[in-house]
C-alpha cells in the first residue's frame, strides 16, 4: 500500500531511473495522476507537462467508464465498445455523455492556460502516468493522442493496475510500468491510505515548480 501519491510517485521513479539519459517527456494525468508525475520528473530532472484527459461515465454510475476523451485537435474520443453494447446506449446517447465531458475538457483547458503548451512526443520518449488504471479508458485515450505524434518510445506508468488493464493496454504503448498489479483488485483508491482529491491549484502548482528543468 502506498502513503499516498508523493510516495506513489518516489517508488515509480526508482523503477524510471533508467530513462533518465533520454530525457523524456513526462505527461501527468488531472488531476490525479499529476501529483505521481511530478516525483518522476523531479526524479528524472526534466519538467512536468499536463495532457488533458476525461473519463466518460456510465449512466447511474459516473465511475465505470464507458470510454474517455483526450485533448488535441480534433479532441480523440474512445470507447469501450463491449460495454456501449452492454449497456443498449445508441449513438445519440454516446453522443450526448462525451459531450459532457468535452464541455468539462475545455473548462479546464481554459483553467490551465496561463501553463505552457504541452510539447509534442514526435521523436522523443513520452512517458504517461497516472495515479492508477482500473479499466484503463484514460491511460489509452492519453496513449493514441501521443502515439500520433510518433513518439520515439511510448510508456505507460502507474503505481498501480488491475491485472485486465495492465495486459489490454500493453497493445497500446511500448512499455507499461506496474508496481502493483493485484489479482484481487479492489480499485485505484484501496491501494492508498491517503487518496484525497488533487485540486486544479495544486496541479497548476506542480507544473510551474517543475517548468524550468532539464
Amino acid at each position: 500500500m502506498f502513503k499516498d501519491r508523493v510516495d506513489a510517485g518516489r517508488r515509480l521513479a526508482a523503477e524510471l531511473l533508467r530513462l533518465k539519459a533520454e530525457t523524456p517527456l513526462v505527461y501527468g494525468l488531472p488531476r490525479g495522476g499529476v501529483p505521481v508525475a511530478a516525483e518522476v520528473a523531479r526524479a528524472l530532472g526534466v519538467p512536468l507537462h499536463v495532457l488533458l484527459v476525461r473519463k466518460i461515465g456510465a449512466p447511474g454510475e459516473p465511475e465505470l467508464a464507458l470510454g474517455a476523451v483526450a485533448d488535441g485537435d480534433p479532441p480523440l474520443v474512445v470507447w469501450n465498445e463491449a460495454l456501449v453494447r452492454e449497456l443498449g446506449l445508441d449513438e445519440r446517447r454516446k453522443a450526448e455523455l462525451a459531450q459532457e465531458e468535452l464541455a468539462v475538457l475545455e473548462q479546464r483547458r481554459r483553467r490551465f492556460a496561463s501553463l505552457p503548451p504541452r510539447p509534442s512526443a514526435k521523436g522523443r520518449t513520452a512517458i504517461v502516468i497516472d495515479d492508477g488504471l482500473a479499466t484503463g479508458a484514460t491511460a489509452r485515450a492519453a496513449l493514441l493522442v501521443l502515439r500520433a505524434e510518433r513518439p520515439a518510445r511510448l510508456v505507460l506508468a502507474a503505481p498501480v493496475s488491475s491485472p485486465e488493464a495492465a495486459e489490454e493496454l500493453a497493445d497500446d504503448a511500448d512499455e507499461v510500468v506496474c508496481l502493483e498489479a493485484p489479482a484481487l483488485f479492489r480499485g485505484v483508491g484501496a491501494s492508498y491510505r491517503d487518496f484525497g482529491q488533487t485540486s486544479e491549484d495544486q496541479v497548476i502548482a506542480l507544473v510551474r515548480s517543475l517548468g524550468r528543468r532539464g
